[in-house]
């Protein structure tokens, strides 16, 4: 009997290999070939003869309130001035991350046809983490100064679990974690579960779109709390089931289990003190990969689906 189980799991694996193959293979063959603007650089070297032609070709970056003085002098100050030096450092060629980023796009262009390639364009936002990277229809816009590397001396007076993924590694993750956000749909985000639940669906987007990223780089954790993560599925289940945390609307939990956090908050001295945060997005990526594998359905119909629908439909079993 355990031999039959065993093939049959051997054969609903080579049939999901071969279906993810013929999907990547089809990918490959879709061009998005975008040109990466380097808008940090045109303005580094923008004088008063030019400003008002780059304004014309860049309206969006130039807030109309400000008088082109401004915008001289901005360019010119000191702080500015080191951001584009540590930028060009980092970023003098663009060309692997370009190369990530088509990659990115070529996927969503599979997966959703009426996508069409926005403009790229690259600044420096005085390290204003808060705004890595911004997506419109038409542009995204990224904010270079946010990842010159997690040890980066501009990001001395930012929390390390927060400046940890301000790298040009998870510059992709980020604009990613943004299209995700633009085509799921879950209205009512009420408890754990529902958060949960979202963000695992945020997870397993980045699991088809960005399949050339580690699992530690998908979600922002480093390997050893990636390790920390999957090694304690089973204690952190635990605690929530037994606990009756899933359908409890406190809101507190968001902040203990689902927000950008040093560590999770189980109020355990022994586990809070090694474990990662956001282990409440861990947990909810498990249950959507489960999902996927136990049920018939695409992609884009789990990314509209309710929580009940995922939660009824899933035997999640956490790793031992």
């Amino acid at each position: 009997m355990k031999s039959i189980i065993l093939s049959f799991i051997l054969l609903f694996v080579a049939i999901s290999c071969k279906k993810e193959n013929k999907a990547e293979t089809e990918i490959a063959k879709i061009n998005t070939d975008i040109k990466v603007e380097r808008f940090d650089k045109l303005f580094s070297k923008v004088t008063a003869n030019n400003l008002s032609e780059l304004k014309t070709a860049y309206p969006f970056m130039f807030s109309e309130k400000y008088k082109d003085s401004f915008w001289l002098a901005k360019k010119n100050d000191t702080l500015q001035v080191q951001l584009f030096n540590e930028v060009d450092k980092t970023f003098n060629s663009f060309d692997d991350t370009e190369n990530e980023i088509e990659a990115l796009f070529n996927h969503l262009k599979y997966y959703f046809p009426e996508f069409n390639p926005p403009r790229v364009i690259t600044t420096t936002n005085d390290v204003d983490y808060r705004s890595k990277v911004i997506v419109t229809d038409t542009i995204v816009v990224i904010a270079l100064d946010t990842y010159l590397g997690s040890d980066h001396e501009f990001y001395g007076g930012i929390q390390k679990y927060l400046k940890s993924n301000f790298k040009k590694e998870q510059l992709v993750v980020d604009i990613a974690e943004e299209y995700a956000k633009k085509y799921i749909y879950q209205p009512q985000r009420k408890t754990l579960l529902d958060e949960m639940i979202y963000y695992g669906k945020q997870l397993y987007f980045k699991d088809v779109m960005i399949p050339f990223k580690t699992d530690a780089e998908r979600i922002g954790y480093t390997q050893a709390e990636l390790d920390w993560a999957m090694a304690n599925e089973s204690y952190v289940w635990r605690y929530f089931v037994e606990r009756e945390l899933l359908f409890s609307t406190d809101s507190k939990l968001p902040g203990r289990f689902i927000n950008d956090a040093p560590f999770s908050k189980f109020y355990l001295e022994d586990i809070d003190a090694d474990s990662p945060g956001r282990l409440g997005q861990y947990v909810g990526w498990q249950i959507i990969r489960a999902y996927m594998e136990q049920n018939d359905v695409t992609f884009k119909e789990m990314l509209i689906k309710n929580t009940e629908d995922i939660f009824n439909n899933t035997k999640f079993k956490p790793r031992k």
